[in-house]
Formats: structure tokens, sequence, C-alpha cells
């Protein structure tokens, strides 16, 4: 396939998906042959084929050249500079957001997830390679993914790397990331668009995730480089969020490390237009605080320890809020090992989540706590070592509703761990050894063929993480649990 028929073929592509104004053709053109370095330009049927086939024909033909180097970090770089030869400028992308905005958010949305799709800042077909599936549990319908679309880490980009000693942008979250052309150990983003938003009187910015693991996944990022941290004022921006955008929900990971699974040195949160499991969960013990007898509240039936707030007035579901993260800053309750300090150390944050429900504004408070013990290093209130063969990371925001998502490196094991279950040997392989226990604990229980093994290794994952979400919540979901989670409840009506 000519060179020129995949560049023909690219142009036809941003033409026809609306990235690129007919006005504009000649002019991104001629981007696009110096950034190939080509001096001129010959005519070619345009290339017929996705995306993804257009580009490698493209890079393939830059390798070759020498152009870049033949690795994927590099490769990535390249096609992100092709592509931002074709975005529109961020004042152009602002500008059709907020036409459409005032007409309708869900609409503004639709049309800048489309964009961000359209011009590969989200790569749809990694995103394709990404496994997801559902399980029932007696929290609800869990979701599970494991993440195949972020590429694996680049040798070659490791060790240019190394000698790196560039900070900017600051972070990867930081609004200087839009158009910029990535390094070895940052990814490009030429075609990267925020959109601008104020949010209780300041700055700040909305975006997709490049790696969306639900529908219309987005970041809102403060537009200044500031730490995370959990207070009375993160309840109200969140709140002035879905304020903005009713179809949306939004929602922060705690501020402290080990529970709080995200960048803390960036004040950001998640959203999206997507219902968890979580949400769908009903509250099976309510509580009234004095004080707020107009809020409906109650401890939810989840795994994890939350307390949901619903009202009309989003300032009283906030004050309400910083009383109840006010107590559990301080709060230790040594008979539920609930300590908000050791050593000087502090324990007890919250992970918060808005949203809308009709005209009411409605918030969860999920308790975290992140001490850590002899017996259990990485958190007491975290995967426990049993279970870390499926999930070892940190249980974030994304978690603590109810979608699992797990590393890349469980698309092969499960496959061997099935082929071992079905043949009945070689479970104690080296390749799936930390699975033999749970492997053989479910032919114990279960009847596995070829026929359903992958269904029931699916349904089993499902379990073990619903027990990552019962070990990372603070109460445990038994009636000395429930009692010790009242006892806080009431200590926040004495604050």
């Amino acid at each position: 396939m000519s060179v020129y028929s995949a560049l023909h073929g690219l142009i036809k592509y941003a033409l026809d998906c609306g990235l690129l104004d007919p006005a504009d053709r000649i002019w991104a053109t001629n981007q696009l042959l110096h950034a190939l370095d080509f001096d001129t330009l010959i005519d070619a049927d345009p290339m017929d084929a996705p995306l993804e086939e257009i580009l490698k024909v493209l890079l393939d033909d830059a390798a070759a050249r020498g152009i870049i180097q033949d690795s994927i970090a590099f490769r990535d770089l390249f096609d992100t500079k092709l592509m931002g030869c074709l975005t529109p400028a961020p004042s152009v992308v602002q500008a059709k957001f907020f036409s459409l905005y005032e007409k309708d958010p869900a609409a503004a949305t639709d049309w800048f997830y489309k964009f961000c799709g359209d011009c590969d800042y989200i790569r749809r077909y990694r995103i394709k390679k990404d496994m997801q599936w559902e399980v029932e549990s007696e929290y609800g319908t869990l979701e599970i993914t494991i993440n195949l679309s972020k590429p694996e880490k680049d040798p070659n980009a490791i060790a240019a790397a190394r000698s790196s000693e560039v900070k900017y942008p600051a972070c990867q979250l930081c609004v200087d990331n839009e158009g910029y052309a990535g390094r070895a150990d940052h990814p490009a983003r030429e075609n990267l668009r925020i959109i601008p938003m104020c949010i209780c009187g300041q700055d700040w910015g909305m975006q997709y995730s490049p790696y969306v693991y639900y529908n219309e996944h987005c970041i809102v990022l403060n537009r200044t480089h500031t730490p995370m941290v959990i207070d009375g004022a993160v309840f109200r921006k969140l709140f002035d969020f879905v304020r903005q955008m009713p179809h949306y929900f939004v929602g922060s990971n705690a501020d402290l490390p080990i529970v709080g699974g995200s960048i803390l040195a960036h004040e950001h949160f998640q959203g999206g237009r997507h219902v968890f499991a979580m949400e769908r969960a009903k509250i099976e013990t309510p509580i009234c605080f004095d004080g707020f007898e107009d809020i409906t509240a109650g401890i939810v039936r989840w795994p994890m320890s939350v307390l949901r707030l619903n009202g009309a007035d989003p300032e009283r579901l906030s004050q309400l809020a910083e009383r109840i993260l006010t107590t559990w800053r301080s709060y230790t309750d040594a008979s539920a090992m609930i300590y908000a300090y050791t050593d000087g150390t502090a324990h007890n944050t919250i992970t918060p989540i808005a949203r809308r429900r009709g005209s009411a504004f409605e918030l969860d408070l999920v308790l975290r706590n992140n001490l850590t013990t002899e017996e259990f290093p990485l958190g007491l209130y975290h995967p426990h070592p049993e279970l870390h063969h499926i999930k070892r990371e940190n249980i974030g925001l994304i978690e603590v509703m109810g979608l699992a998502v797990l590393p890349a490196r469980l698309k092969e094991e499960l496959r061997l761990v099935g082929e071992a279950m079905v043949s009945r040997s070689n479970l104690h392989d080296e390749a799936i050894a930390s699975h033999a226990a749970w492997a053989e604990d479910i032919l114990a229980r279960r009847e596995v063929t070829a026929e359903n093994v992958t269904s029931v290794l699916q349904e089993e994952v499902g379990i073990v993480f619903a027990k990552v979400l019962e070990q990372a919540g603070v109460y445990a979901r038994n009636s000395k649990g429930k009692d010790a989670f009242l006892r806080f409840a009431a200590a926040c009506n004495r604050a």
C-alpha cells in the first residue's frame, strides 16, 4: 500500500468525520507532509481502511526511513503528532462545545466524547481489546475489566527517560499537556483538548480519560497544579460540577496513600455517564443527623462502608458532609480497629461521589482508613494477601463504586489456569502458581469443563472482587461491624 495512499486516506478520514474543515485541507496536508518529512505530494487513491490501519502504514514507513524508532512508545508519539495536525485548535473546540451546551449539556458532551475518539486521543481500537464482563453478587451487578489498552512499558523509552530531567508539564493532569508533543517518559498530547469550567469560582477544566474504563469517563482537573485534599470545599466543588453537568456523576479519590489510588499531586475528580452498582444500592439503615432533618441519610447496602446523603439543597448537604468528614478525621474506635492517628500519621479520610437524583442532589461518603499492621503491611483495609493473585493494587474511586480494574497479566494467566483446570494438571506451574489454591478450591466446589471454564472463572473473579471490596471496608458486614458504624454516626451527632 502506497504511503501516499495512506496520507490521502488520513485526510479523507479527517474530512469525513468533521475533524477537518474543507477550508483547512491544504494547510493540514502540508502540516502532515512536514511531519512525515516529505518534500512533495503525490496523487493516489485514498486508502479505504480503519484509522488504525491507515496510521500503521504511515508509521511503518516512518520507521523504515529512520524518522522514528520502531517501538511502541515512539510510534505513539509520532501518530499523535500526525493526528495533532488534524485536530482543531482549542478555541474552535471550545466554541463548538459551548454552542451545544447552551441548548443541552448532554448534547455538548455527546459531541465532545465522539470528537475525542475521532481525533484518536481516545484510541478506540485499543479500548476494544479490554476484556469486560459482569457478575451478579449479593451487592448487585459488579463489573470487571482487564485493561489491555495501555501499552506495555517500552524498554527503549525507559532507557531514554532515565536521562531526561524535564519537569514540564509538571504531571500528566496539568493543563500544560494540551498540545504537548510528549517525550519518551511522557505521552504526547497534541490531540488533547480541555473544556474550561468555572467550579466554585476557580478555573478548572474537563477532558476525557484516554483509557476509558466506562462510558464518557471524564477527568475534571484544577487548572493549578495543587495537591489533592478532601475538605469541606471538595463537596461544594462536586455539587457545582453536577449542577453544570446534571447527566454526569463525579467523585474524588481519597487524599491519602494506599486508599488514594490516584495521582495525589494534582487536584482532580473523575466522572462520567455511567451507572455503577453502588449507585443502584439502597440505604439499608436510615440515620437521622441532628440539625439536618431535611436530609435523607443512611448506611448503604454495599461491601464498603458508605453513608448516603440526599436532599434538595447542595449547601446543606455540604455542611453535613463536612461535619461527617471532620468527625471521621479524628475518630478512633480501638474495638473496631479504627485509629485516626498512629505515631502522628493520619489514617482517616473519605472518598466522596456526587450525582443528581432528578431535582435532588445526592452524595455518597465512603469511609476510608489506610492503617497498616505487621500482618497487613500493605494496608489493613486493603486486599489481603490471599486475594493478591487477582488484585493487589490500591482500591480507588472507580473500584469503590463496583468496577474492578484488573491488571493485563490476568488475560494470559486466566487462560492458562482454565486449561490447567480442564486437564486437572499443571496448576502449580510457575506461570500460574499464585492461582493454584484458588483454582483447587473452585474445582472442589464446581464442575468445570472445557465448555464452561471461561464463565466459571469470570464468575469466580467477581466473587474475589466482592471480597476485595469487603476487605477495603472499614466496618465489617456483620452485626458487630454495624454496631461500630452506628457508634460513628452517633459521634457525628455529638460533634
